[in-house]
């Protein structure tokens, strides 16, 4: 097993160990009422959004037929994507998490299949509505991809906040690269990425090729014949990129070669692509680390902060790992399991950290809006540090 699934057997097990034995079931793509009923039974439940949008949701399915998929090596390239956007309240119907088979395959990867039942981890309660209507208006656009091996729905807790706050947002599964992700057809593609790290493909393999899914994205959503329905809400000159682990390495890779991108977030990713000599066009990139990744702690970051040619921030929350940038710690709560002691930040404290920083980030970049939070500590945060290497 590689560093990055390590990372986060290490992070889950922690969360999810002292749950009761249960049985973990097993079920198709598509779900039976029965099984969606079982999952909401004790699930844990993310924290609400705090803008004052409700927020809608869709799912795309998109196919790029001018790549063949780098992992399974045939077939043309696929993306399952979240659209999440500014939506009219009581409109639309309950968006779920997981698939029960996605829950199944996230937890048996780590272990903890017969320790935890998948139909707890499907049914973490959300604050999304699948096919509510939209606010009428033209938003900026953040896409979001996940940490390596797993699914995009790790990142809802960030995504619904945006989206709440007036903002699109682009959720993306890239194909092969998470344990279990649900296409259409009845597939769940695992994840042959891994294999291939594992057996030596470098990393920068898979920022590189998110880089280009990205872009294809972006093609897909704000082109002549876009493949959403409300790409119409989208402000196309207003675009950013945030990403946990890899996905935040394939954030500053996708700036690197798309101009349409104009500000980035890396959530505790290390740079496997590494930031260009001529940097990135002047354009803004915060950095957001775990405990221990200030200054000489990330030689990535350490490598590549003076190649970062326009407004930056690094900064760290104390009390933080690898997962705090997720919804891990916020599930786990949920569940009233104990913090993981190698990062007891409070479950919704992370949580709202996270929204906080990448929010205020945000608003300064792709609106204009002054944000003093980000010119150094503050009083109501004494978790964050700020560096200056």
């Amino acid at each position: 097993m590689n560093r990055h699934r390590t990372a986060a057997a290490a992070a889950l097990l922690a969360l999810l160990l002292p749950l009761p034995l249960a049985a973990a079931g097993t079920a198709a793509a598509a779900e039976a009422p029965a099984a969606a009923t079982e999952s909401r039974r004790g699930a844990p439940e993310l924290p609400r959004p705090t803008g004052r949008f409700a927020v809608g949701q869709d799912t795309l399915h998109l196919v790029d037929r001018s790549r063949t998929d780098p992992w399974a090596r045939s077939g043309p390239r696929e993306l399952m994507v979240t659209m999440r956007y500014p939506a009219r309240r009581d409109t639309g119907s309950t968006a779920r998490y997981l698939t029960h088979e996605e829950a199944r395959l996230l937890l048996a990867d780590r272990g903890l299949d017969g320790v935890v039942p998948a139909g707890t981890l499907a049914g973490t309660v959300t604050h999304s509505r699948s096919g509510a209507r939209p606010v009428a208006g033209k938003y900026p656009l953040v896409v979001l991809s996940p940490g390596f091996t797993v699914h995009r729905s790790t990142l809802t807790a960030l995504a619904e906040e945006l989206a709440s706050r007036g903002y699109v947002v682009a959720s993306v599964d890239h194909a092969y690269e998470s344990v279990g992700t649900a296409f259409p057809g009845g597939r769940v593609l695992e994840c042959l990425a891994c294999e291939r790290t594992e057996a030596g493909t470098p990393m920068q393999a898979v920022s590189d090729n998110r880089a280009r899914d990205v872009s294809f994205l972006l093609d897909r959503l704000t082109g002549r014949d876009p493949a959403w329905r409300h790409s119409g809400l989208i402000d196309g000159n207003r675009i950013a990129m945030a990403g946990h682990s890899i996905g935040g390495a394939a954030a500053a890779a996708a700036m690197a070669t798309d101009p349409r991108i104009r500000a980035g977030i890396d959530l505790d990713g290390g740079l496997a692509t590494p930031v260009p000599a001529a940097g990135l066009g002047g354009r803004p990139f915060l950095l957001v680390g775990a405990d221990g990744r200030a200054p000489g702690g990330n030689p990535s970051w350490d490598r590549d902060w003076p190649l970062l040619d326009g407004w930056k921030r690094w900064i760290t929350f104390t009390g933080s790992g690898h997962f705090t940038f997720s919804d891990f710690p916020a599930i786990g709560e949920g569940l009233g399991l104990p913090a993981d002691p190698g990062a007891p930040l409070p479950g919704t404290r992370s949580v709202e950290l996270t929204r906080r920083y990448v929010a205020a980030f945000l608003d300064l970049h792709l609106r204009g809006t002054p944000q003093p939070l980000l010119d150094g500590p503050s009083a109501d945060a004494p978790e964050v540090r700020f560096h200056t290497p």
